[in-house]
């Protein structure tokens, strides 16, 4: 007997698209992620977002028509759940109008401004939605302005959106860039500094005896974990690696354990982790070990 996908040459093509597109999102993840941590102002939030996109693009997958251009496909459908977030947020934060979120960005000539493709993601969060958008997939990301139009919806009026962007993004870079971290709470503080303290001296057993029950690991662009029992293999895989030091911080304002590379520990942070804590157990972490790409951007304070 055949099986279905030999005896059915579209389906075998169906399937050999979904495996093209699956490696083509892989390959554009850490892309997708500048855009979205861009468009929410933050690395974590665009996290979120990007995988709230790929688990849309896998559901449409099956019901797509072949892809002339995936790769604007893809972010498509990253800008409109970029959307949807900031709509979601805009329900308690009225900082967006719809006017905003219905205009888009375009441009007439390479980037040649520095300043735009460095400024910080709390920069990016002061110009509306359109003038964001398109800075950052024109500027920052180099589309093309017919590429940036099929991937925000061909609205017209882009070249006046993105030229007001531009100016205000290098009005912003001119002004004091002087912040302070958000202050602690001391038994936030305590907590992260004894769980940093017992993670640089490998002391692993006391870090498992930190986890909740029902504890979540998820490993960042890789796999996740529920119950104390499979999470404290979690451990076990950082005990048998090298011994990465970690410090107490803050990513984008949120407590945060910060990783630094065991081979270059002068040098500049790698990726982070984040803990969420119940009665004094961990209840939650997030690494983001395998998602390097996240840190890029990132409001980074160290409390050492």
């Amino acid at each position: 007997m055949t099986d279905d996908v030999t005896s059915n040459g579209s389906g075998a093509v169906r399937e050999t698209a979904q495996q093209a597109l699956d490696r083509l999102a892989v390959e554009m993840r850490p892309q997708l992620h500048r855009y979205c941590a861009r468009m929410t102002g933050s690395v974590i939030d665009g996290e979120d977002v990007l995988q709230e996109a790929l688990l849309k693009a896998v559901e449409a997958a099956p019901r797509t028509e072949p892809l002339d251009n995936p790769e604007g496909w893809l972010f498509r459908i990253a800008h409109n759940a970029a959307l949807d977030f900031l709509r979601r947020r805009a329900r308690y934060n009225a900082a967006h109008s719809d006017e905003d979120l219905d205009m888009i960005a375009a441009s007439t000539s390479p980037v040649t401004d520095r300043q735009i493709v460095a400024a910080s993601l709390q920069t990016f969060m002061r110009l509306p939605v359109a003038q964001r958008s398109a800075v950052i997939l024109r500027d920052v990301l180099g589309y093309s302005v017919d590429e940036v139009c099929t991937i925000m919806g061909g609205i017209p009026a882009t070249k006046g959106a993105l030229q007001r962007g531009r100016v205000r993004l290098r009005e912003l870079a001119e002004e004091s860039d002087d912040v302070r971290p958000p202050e602690l709470e001391t038994a936030e503080r305590a907590r992260l500094t004894h769980y940093v303290e017992r993670f640089n001296a490998r002391d692993f057993e006391s870090l498992r005896d930190m986890l909740a029950d029902d504890v979540r690991l998820e490993m960042v662009n890789r796999t996740r974990r529920a119950g104390r029992r499979d999470v404290s293999e979690y451990f076990g895989r950082y005990a048998q690696t090298s011994a990465w030091h970690c410090v107490p911080g803050l990513v984008d304002r949120r407590p945060a354990i910060i990783m630094f590379d065991p081979q270059d520990p002068s040098g500049p942070p790698r990726y982070f982790v984040l803990l969420d804590w119940e009665n004094g157990s961990i209840v939650n972490i997030r690494d983001f070990l395998f998602a390097h790409y996240a840190i890029e951007g990132a409001e980074l304070f160290t409390l050492d």
